[in-house]
């Protein structure tokens, strides 16, 4: 099978001469500076889904989805959206931002909720993976990469009367069942939406209980253009989500865990345009509850965090070099009130600029600058430099930065209010704060218009890299609530961390005849970190994949089509005996989807096969993923 997929892969990018060409892929827009610029220019390694793609790859949920895009290792702990850590080239889960229409959304209690994107996928305009640091840009936490998820909501152009209705029904083994439905109206002033999703199943069989999962997701979003200038924009969204959480945190053979976690968002955008000028009023916040068991006769650990962040950004068009310089400042405040970590706050504040102009014919530069004050850590400047120059068939690229990261309230108190600890995770109030300098360079090449092939070299230096690492009872620093034969792994500045690697990303986009279309991304990281100074073994750096390869695939025409996405990894192995459970050095995983048109494309039915070889395979130690399990459902999407 694996010789197989990378056979397809060859053939589709050397058999594009045989294709009917299309617009070329390099003149959308994106926003990763947060001013719009064509991906040719911005001197970075960014990978596009667009909402085509968000439809087509077989996937479940937005995390399950992004395991097939290339560059992105997603860490599951259970499917379909129960929970997932996001990495990119090498760094901890932490080391990513997700921003929802240039707003941060990482939850405040721990980098395992941060995939908790409330946002229904027919509400997505596009998802902009960038990858490497963009701290200068978006602020801390953009360390290792960001994930910019971009709706329709926020980039409406009015003007349309248009109004849409899709819904879905899936079923299958383990008592699966999938459904949503979304909504939409617009007109020449306003856009709304809005959609129901539950993805819900009993789960295959585990060491005494089930794998199972109920995830619930409501959201509506609303858009005003208020006049010719003004448009506003609003969004409210509900996630809940029940899922079996065994071994997700531990390896002890008593664990057969719980946990409920259930959150409420807001966001508001208001926006003043001119032929000169943009200026935005940017707030959101987020409301979080995770209730989290143990045992059913356990305590349960209670947290509760709450999330504001406001943001005040304006760009201004400039006659000199073509450039455009947006400034701004960017307040957020975290807080938690929790039965294990205490309570809580947490103050940051930012000013930032960045100026993007035309240096020369066809050399491109983007600098930003950033000073940030926060509670923990006080100042830091951050600066970035990007440069792209570009021509016919070539773009060469290269990018240097700073960035920075803050320990959570998990690494900082976790089991720290606690009146007795017999082993587990402890948190560490003395974590100073991560600090890293990023480097990249690359060339991007045109093949033929339908297809691009990105190359990267980049490294990351990092110092006081915040891990857990198992630590003795005596070097505790904190003893009041522990004992002397429990087994503790200490959040920890665990050592200086290099980590050097290459990218070799791949995508095309091919029509012959007026039905058939094949679109495919693939893409290949190897990476390797190494420890400097006091290295101690640490568990989630010593988890990522060191070679990553991910894909997606979809070909069709008027009868129907077939999707492809595929996983394959290599890394270190680990083992717990106590719970007869493995990381295994490498997998390779496959999810298919066949769907047959009805109605000219209004509707259709359905296979989708997850591990489609029925590999056993663990992205983290303990959280056994499903084997081979199949679904089957019907679709509709009606346009007016």
């Amino acid at each position: 099978m694996k010789r197989m997929l990378i056979l397809l892969t060859v053939m589709a990018g050397f058999s594009n001469a045989s294709f009917s060409q299309v617009p070329e892929l390099d003149p959308v827009i994106i926003s990763s500076s947060m001013q719009q610029k064509r991906i040719r220019e911005t001197g970075r390694n960014i990978a596009i889904l667009t909402k085509e793609d968000i439809k087509n790859i077989p996937a479940n949920s937005l995390d399950e989805l992004l395991r097939f895009v290339p560059g992105i290792e997603v860490q599951q702990r259970g499917p379909q959206g129960s929970q997932a850590d996001l990495i990119i080239r090498g760094g901890t889960f932490q080391q990513v931002l997700v921003v929802i229409d240039g707003m941060r959304a990482n939850e405040p209690l721990t980098g395992h909720f941060n995939a908790y994107i409330p946002i229904l996928p027919e509400e997505i305009e596009r998802i902009e993976v960038i990858k490497g640091a963009a701290a200068a840009i978006f602020g801390p936490d953009a360390v290792g990469g960001v994930v910019h998820v971009i709706t329709k909501a926020f980039t409406q152009n009015f003007g349309t009367k248009n109004k849409s209705a899709a819904a879905s029904l899936q079923g299958g083994q383990y008592g699966l069942f999938n459904g949503r439905i979304a909504l939409s109206s617009s007109n020449k002033k306003s856009y709304l939406s809005g959609g129901l999703q539950q993805n819900k199943a009993k789960g295959m069989q585990m060491r005494g209980t089930t794998g199972y999962f109920d995830n619930d997701l409501a959201n509506i979003s609303y858009a005003r253009k208020l006049n010719d200038a003004w448009r506003l924009m609003v969004r409210a969204a509900a996630d809940s989500r029940d899922f079996n959480a065994q071994n997700f945190y531990t390896s002890f053979l008593s664990d057969t865990a719980r946990e409920i976690v259930s959150s409420t968002w807001q966001q508001l955008a208001l926006t003043r345009t001119s032929e000169k000028s943009t200026f935005s009023i940017l707030a959101n916040a987020r409301q979080l509850k995770d209730v989290y068991s143990f045992r059913p006769v356990s305590i349960a650990n209670q947290n509760s965090t709450n999330l504001f962040n406001a943001d005040l950004r304006h760009t201004v068009r400039l006659k000199w070099q073509q450039a455009k310089f947006t400034s701004g400042m960017q307040v957020f405040n975290k807080q938690i009130t929790s039965n294990d970590r205490g309570n809580h706050k947490h103050l940051h504040t930012g000013i930032y600029a960045n100026l993007q102009h035309q240096l020369l014919n066809k050399l491109f530069v983007t600098e930003g600058i950033r000073a940030d004050w926060d509670q923990s850590y006080k100042w830091a400047l951050i600066p970035q430099l990007n440069l792209a120059y570009t021509g016919a068939l070539t773009t060469l690229r290269a990018s240097i930065s700073k960035g920075i990261r803050d320990a959570d309230f998990t690494e900082r108190y976790n089991n720290f209010n606690k009146p007795l600890v017999t082993g587990g995770s402890i948190g560490n109030p003395a974590l100073e704060a991560e600090r890293s300098l990023n480097m990249e360079i690359g060339a991007d090449l045109f093949l033929d218009k339908p297809v691009q092939l990105h190359a990267t070299l980049f490294q990351r230096n990092q110092a006081s890299l915040i891990d857990w690492a198992t630590t003795a009872y005596a070097n505790m620093p904190i003893r009041n609530n522990l004992v002397p034969t429990g087994i503790y792994a200490l959040a920890s500045n665990i050592a200086n961390v290099d980590t050097r690697g290459a990218e070799l990303d791949l995508s095309g986009d091919h029509h012959w005849g007026k039905e058939k279309k094949l679109r495919w991304n693939s893409g290949i990281t190897v990476l390797k970190s190494t420890g400097k100074g006091n290295s101690q073994p640490s568990f989630y750096l010593s988890s990522h994949a060191r070679l990553l390869w991910n894909s997606n695939m979809r070909i069709s025409n008027k009868l129907g089509a077939v999707s492809m996405g595929t996983v394959y990894k290599k890394r270190n192995k680990q083992m717990a005996n106590g719970i007869n459970a493995s990381i295994s050095p490498e997998y390779f995983t496959v999810n298919l989807r066949i769907e047959k048109y009805l109605f000219k494309k209004k509707a259709g039915l359905m296979l989708q096969i997850d591990n489609l070889t029925d590999v056993a395979y663990s992205d983290l130690l303990g959280s056994i993923m499903p084997g081979r399990w199949m679904q089957f459902g019907c679709w509709m999407n009606l346009n007016k």
